[in-house]
């Protein structure tokens, strides 16, 4: 883990534009605060483009995506590729149905993200990679190697693919991260909450692979450090205790 990019983007405390879904926008919000960034929930159209300009980050997450709100993630990063801001793609549940997929097509022919950012099945549903889901879950098992590195070569941009071990893909580098904890898959918006802090630290401008891994590792780390704490006894009493840890000292994530 490079620490140096958890500091350099809580110092800068970036202002991170959310296109995400209804379910998690709350506790999206309040884990970014905790980690050190700032969230800011917008989806009209009419303000996208000014609200964009004022931002340092662009995540666009579809876990309850709508038509309307589609035209507003489309207009959100063709602003954001024009600014030279970061843009995190999440492709929740994009093999579910057709609207998904073929929404997440439209915004890959106009949007460059840097970062797409999902589950085994929803990145090798990108990838045209035969893989078993349910809803917005992955199910199946694969190559998710092969799955990271068909997606970053066929969008050019970084792919994390999440699950028990991550895999990070960009241009010249494939990584790993065995961090974490399986009440993650507990709790709704783990995944999502993954993204807005990756996002955050995708505005450090380093390395976009170590950016990745550096959220990947301190993420999982919070996930342990939380679980091991006196009292959480499953989902409900680690929720609390997760976003504490997101505030702490990634040298104190790692001692513990």
């Amino acid at each position: 883990m490079n620490h140096s990019i958890i500091q350099e983007a809580r110092e800068a405390t970036p202002l991170i534009h959310h296109l995400t879904n209804q379910v998690v926008m709350n506790f999206s919000a309040n884990g970014l605060l905790s980690f050190g960034a700032a969230p800011v929930m917008a989806k009209a159209e009419e303000e996208v483009p000014d609200m964009v300009s004022n931002s340092d980050g662009v995540l666009l997450n579809i876990g309850t995506l709508t038509a309307v709100e589609l035209q507003a993630m489309i207009r959100a990063g063709v602003a954001a590729n024009e600014n030279g801001i970061p843009v995190v793609l999440d492709p929740v549940g994009v093999a579910a149905t057709p609207f998904r997929t073929k929404a997440v097509k439209s915004i890959l022919e106009q949007v460059k993200p840097t970062v797409i950012k999902g589950n085994p099945g929803e990145l090798a549903h990108l990838a045209e990679i035969p893989w078993e889901t349910k809803g917005v879950e992955s199910v199946g098992e694969g190559n998710a190697d092969e799955v990271a590195r068909k997606v970053a070569e066929t969008y050019q941009s970084a792919a994390v693919v999440t699950g028990k071990t991550d895999i990070i893909y960009t241009a010249d580098q494939v990584l790993q991260n065995q961090t974490g904890h399986p009440i993650l898959g507990k709790i709704t918006g783990a995944g999502c909450l993954l993204g807005s802090i990756l996002t955050a630290c995708l505005t450090t401008g380093r390395d976009i692979g170590q950016q990745a891994l550096t959220v990947a590792e301190f993420y999982g780390l919070a996930a342990e450090h939380a679980a091991r704490q006196t009292g959480v006894n499953g989902s409900g009493t680690f929720l609390p205790h997760f976003i504490d840890a997101l505030s702490l000292d990634p040298a104190e994530l790692e001692r513990t």
